[in-house]
């Protein structure tokens, strides 16, 4: 039975992702859509989005060696979903021209930054797809006791054919599904698992007790709070995010979708946390990777063991295809076209984006094969972000007006500080080199930006250049 509701969600969705790809025409059409979408819909897309792999399976395997440290570090992207919603999404209308993050930049600084901009974009988004495809064979390999060399080739097969046609579309609609599964799939888990255990006292007796405090020898308070600011700052306003930003019918549906979104997160992540306890109590010698499928194979009744099943396939399925689809926008709107002296005709554009998704995709699944903790390769995916775009892009949202010429010191430190502190240095006290980079960047853009302006009035906008957003 669970092998046949499994089967079945698979070509539902399969089903409509190819679907969807009707009426595709343009390069626009397969990066934003029409833009319209509601706020729930926002929301329920932004939420399968963002929880994949490494905020389940591989917060519950962190939650089983580290305890509930984990989920208040998680916590850190629930607050900076909350910041944007409050601060970026709502100037979202001023950019409703363009189709990327990389024609943001270049509203302020020109084609360097929407080069740099798109490659990163590439870089991160590829990275984060490596991860979520090397989940997706774990998955497979669990539930289905098929190797995980071909879990991830079914699993990716079927995300980069729906996304390669359907586009952002497809991304959408599979999305819903699949927020649907996730989010009635984890509690039912969760449920049972307390079950088994006899509730919550019992798992905090059968636990360690360090595993139920916020510090301890492997989790310092400086760790923790790197840690938080990593997950705050790592993965904020990466290119499927924006775009989330810019197929909003209007900035108070995208805000609000937005501030949804990481409500929602917050008891997610401590649910997905908790079942890594749950694990923990019942089986200490598990492999900690091993903690969410453990749970959900052994203690749910068939039936619903199948739901669960899918649901988790669906939250893998989810970040991957949004990080897929984000990757070949990139790579055509904001390295490939502002390149060449004649932009790629909508047309060309459409097929080079599809062909650039395949060969992402099955990058991703090269990668994925050397993937041990898919959240330790997330965090390795951040330090290609937020050390280099992060600051200059909100600086751009809110609408400071910066240049060129600001941009890249501050990106430079950013990178500079990063090397240095992260592989030099060896993150000293246990902080993570991905907050220094940020924090140098966003020095050295702020003190860059007050020198322009004190000189001459600077912060002024990039020189005329022939191209689109």
């Amino acid at each position: 039975m669970d092998q046949v509701i499994v089967v079945g969600y698979l070509l539902v969705v399969l089903g409509i992702g190819l679907w969807a790809g009707r009426g595709i025409r343009t390069l626009r059409d397969y990066s934003v859509v029409h833009r319209n979408y509601s706020l729930w819909v926002i929301f329920a897309t932004l939420a399968a989005s963002f929880i994949g792999g490494g905020f389940s399976t591989g917060n519950a395997a962190k939650v089983f060696v580290f305890g509930i440290a984990n989920i208040v570090a998680l916590w850190g992207f629930s607050l900076k979903e909350l910041l944007i919603a409050a601060y970026v999404a709502p100037h979202s209308g001023a950019f409703r021209d363009c189709i990327s993050v990389g024609g943001i930049m270049r509203r302020q600084y020109g084609k360097t930054g929407q080069v740099i901009t798109g490659v990163l974009g590439v870089l991160v988004c590829a990275g984060i797809t490596g991860a979520q495809v090397g989940a997706m064979g774990a998955v497979f390999n669990t539930f289905l006791g098929v190797s995980r060399v071909a879990g991830i080739a079914i699993g990716c097969g079927i995300v980069i054919a729906y996304s390669t046609v359907g586009g952002m579309r497809a991304v959408v609609l599979t999305d819903l599904i699949q927020f649907v599964l996730l989010g009635v799939g984890m509690p039912l888990a969760l449920w049972f698992g307390f079950r088994q255990v006899g509730g919550y006292a019992a798992l905090a007796q059968a636990v360690p007790a360090g595993h139920l405090r916020l510090f301890s020898d492997q989790m310092t308070p400086i760790a923790l709070v790197s840690l938080f600011l990593s997950f705050m700052l790592g993965e904020t306003l990466v290119p499927p995010y924006v775009q989330r930003l810019l197929i909003g019918r209007n900035a108070r549906a995208t805000a609000e979708g937005s501030l949804y979104a990481g409500l929602f997160s917050i008891p997610f992540f401590a649910i997905t946390g908790m079942l890594g306890l749950v694990a923990l109590a019942i089986r200490p010698d598990l492999d900690s990777n091993q903690s969410l499928p453990f749970v959900i194979q052994t203690l749910l009744p068939a039936g619903i063991k199948g739901l669960v099943i899918a649901g988790m396939i669906g939250i893998v399925m989810s970040s991957a295809d949004s990080f897929l689809n984000a990757a070949s926008v990139a790579l055509i709107g904001d390295v490939i076209n502002p390149l060449r002296r004649r932009e790629l005709s909508d047309r060309q554009g459409l097929w080079v984006a599809k062909a650039a998704t395949l060969l992402v995709g099955l990058g991703a699944v090269v990668f994925a094969m050397k993937i041990e903790n898919v959240l330790d390769i997330l965090l390795f995916s951040y330090n290609f972000w937020a050390p280099v775009v992060l600051v200059p892009l909100v600086a751009t949202l809110i609408g400071v007006k910066a240049n060129r010429k600001t941009f890249l010191v501050g990106s430079f430190c950013g990178v500079a500080a990063l090397s240095i502190w992260h592989w030099l240095l060896k993150d000293p006290q246990g902080i993570d080199g991905l907050v220094v980079g940020v924090i140098a960047n966003l020095v050295a853009f702020s003190a860059m930006h007050r020198i322009d302006r004190v000189v001459d009035g600077g912060g002024g906008k990039p020189p005329p250049e022939r191209g689109q957003s």
